[in-house]
């Protein structure tokens, strides 16, 4: 196991961020335990953009305890404002059970009384460590975009050394044992993964995990590849019913997630902690502004140096931060 010095990463990274608006979990506090690109994929539809080579190998990337003493500070600043926090979200740059310290983290959160969520790639369930790790969040997503090889490799992109029917040995090892709440998404990528064969198949198998919801998603923000495109309506819907038609709960996940973001004093901060996972749009930047009591000077001086970039998707204009 890779062991990594937390200066080489930089004391400027922000682990935790929010709280956000979720459309699976309402008020998210996010914790953002992996550097920037560091993930088992590099999916086509990845809002990080695209060119990091993919990484299987755990590491420790920040201690358990500062991980825990961002997240507790941010809890203080969201109660001071009255802003709710429904869940405690590892949600990363990357894939979260990279990190190696991921279930003492989990340990140490425990007594702050939030549910602990964990949204994972899936791509290491095969690692019995990684499964134990998980055993001990509340709530656990699992992406599951094909069970196909050529698809699965096509649009997760993961590193050479993953091999799916290892990948789907462990999820289903893990749906077995694990007694928390246990859901999967599937990104529709228009042309790629959502075709009728892939979704069947990909129905069957999630029958074997009995998630308590399969959530389908499509691409709301700007993808790694400018090809990638929705479905159109009649394709989800299409998708829909065959997973519906093995897994009890199924739900689309196409809109908008809305503009409730959470101010907790420092808008520089919160702005590029919040967008170096979640892309905002312009008019989620404008509602925060207001909240925060603060001028567009804010987001330009972030502009002028290089720390966010504005980009267009589907006729809207979103702001990310740049890793670089």
């Amino acid at each position: 196991m890779e062991t990594l010095r937390e200066e080489q990463w930089g004391i400027a990274h922000m682990i935790a961020f929010g709280p956000v608006p979720s459309r699976r979990l309402g008020k998210s506090l996010g914790i953002n335990n992996i550097p920037p690109k560091i993930c088992s994929y590099s999916c086509i539809y990845c809002q990080l953009g695209s060119g990091f080579p993919p990484r299987r190998e755990r590491g420790a990337f920040y201690s358990p305890e500062r991980v825990y003493d961002e997240v507790r500070v941010k809890i203080e600043q969201a109660k001071r404002r009255d802003a709710a926090i429904d869940f405690l979200t590892f949600v990363s740059d990357g894939e979260p059970t990279l990190d190696s310290n991921l279930g003492d983290e989990i340990e140490l959160l425990k007594p702050l009384n939030i549910k602990i969520a964990v949204i994972s790639n899936t791509s290491l369930l095969s690692d019995e460590s990684v499964r134990n790790d998980l055993l001990k969040a509340d709530w656990v997503s699992l992406k599951m975009d094909s069970t196909q090889e050529s698809v699965w490799r096509k649009i997760n992109r993961p590193h050479k050394s993953l091999r799916l029917v290892e990948i789907l040995d462990g999820a289903s090892e893990f749906a077995r044992i694990y007694r928390g709440e246990l859901v999967t998404e599937t990104m529709l990528v228009e042309d790629v993964n959502d075709g009728v064969k892939n979704m069947e198949d990909l129905a069957v198998f999630l029958e074997r995990l009995a998630p308590a919801k399969a959530y389908i998603s499509i691409p709301i923000r700007p993808p790694a590849l400018k090809n990638v495109r929705r479905p159109p309506e009649t394709i989800i819907n299409r998708a829909y019913q065959t997973l519906k038609s093995r897994v009890g709960q199924v739900e689309c996940l196409v809109g908008y997630e809305g503009n409730e973001f959470a101010f907790t004093g420092n808008i520089e901060e919160d702005l590029l902690s919040i967008t170096a996972v979640h892309p905002m749009r312009e008019d989620a930047v404008e509602e925060y502004l207001r909240k925060a009591n603060a001028g567009w000077s804010c987001v330009q001086n972030l502009l002028d140096r290089k720390e966010l970039i504005k980009t267009r998707y589907e006729n809207k204009t979103f702001y990310v931060r740049t890793l670089d």
